[in-house]
This record gives structure tokens, sequence and C-alpha cells, in this order.
């Protein structure tokens, strides 16, 4: 299988506004070329509905990444609103993705609970969304990617083999 292509969007009000440095893209864009994939773009927006849906869409659309990771945005402050921006623009759920996160953080913390991520297709594109700090993406991110080759490979119309 060719390597995949990711983008990545770290959703933060204060690292948008300079107020806090961005550590979990960058990690997550290491992690992604050290599995031998590409990052094609990465977008740093703040917490709003639209702006992430927007980001998503031309990541999706223009960018033609296979995957989108977003960071940040996915717990119950009330600027936590990327699983809904997500699912705005997806055409999609992909339930068992965020399930599968989920579980693997609830062996690392019991606030695991508390993640509203989702996941979910927009056209041939997967999106993801992970916790939007440093350790946690990572962590979350470990969780699935070992499955992400297989999943773009069932959006492209491939089989089940293994």
């Amino acid at each position: 299988m060719r390597p995949l292509t990711v983008a990545i969007v770290t959703c933060s009000d204060s690292r948008f506004a300079g107020d806090a440095e961005d550590t979990a893209g960058p990690a997550l864009a290491e992690q992604v070329v050290a599995l031998g994939w590409q990052v094609v773009a990465s977008r740093l927006v703040p917490d709003d509905r639209a702006g992430i849906s927007a980001a998503i869409v031309e990541l999706a659309d223009e960018v033609g990444a296979d995957v989108v990771l977003t960071t940040g945005g996915t717990g119950f402050a009330p600027r936590d609103v990327t699983p809904e921006a997500t699912l705005d623009v997806c055409d999609r759920n992909a339930p068992g993705i965020a399930e599968a996160i989920r579980a693997g953080s609830m062996q690392v913390t019991r606030r695991a609970m508390l993640s509203r991520g989702a996941a979910a297709l927009r056209g041939s594109t997967l999106v993801i969304n992970l916790p939007g700090s440093h350790k946690g993406a990572l962590e979350c991110f470990g969780f699935v990617a070992d499955q992400l080759e297989h999943a773009i490979a069932m959006v492209e119309g491939g089989g089940h083999q293994r």
C-alpha cells in the first residue's frame, strides 16, 4: 500500500492566540512521519465550530488527505466543539475508532470517559478527533494508528484481507 497522507488540525483558542505553544500537533506530525506516512498540511484554528469545519473541508476536499487528525476541543468546556464541527461536515460516522480511543484511554485515566471525540468519514477522508494535550494526543493516536492503512484501503474499495 502507498504511504498515507495525513493532515493535522490543532483546535485551540489559546494556541491560536499565541498564549500557549502547540506541542500536540507537531508531536502527531513526528509520529506520522515515523510510521512512514506523509504530513501534507497542518492548520491551527480557534475553538470555533465553523472554522474547524472549514479546515476539515479544505484538508479533505482540496488537499485530499487520506486522514485528518484533529487535536483539541473534545472535552466538556463550552468552547469544546470539535466533535460537532467534525460531524457537521462528514458523511458517515466511524464510531468504532472513537470507542477504541476511549477504551484504550480508560486503561490510562478514568477521565477518558469525559472525551467526546468522534471519528467520521468525509468522502474518502477519515477524520479522527484526538485530545488537545501532547500526551493525550499521542496516546490516543497510538491506540488506532495500526488500523489506519487498512481503514483507508477499505474506503478506497479494498477487500477484507489481512
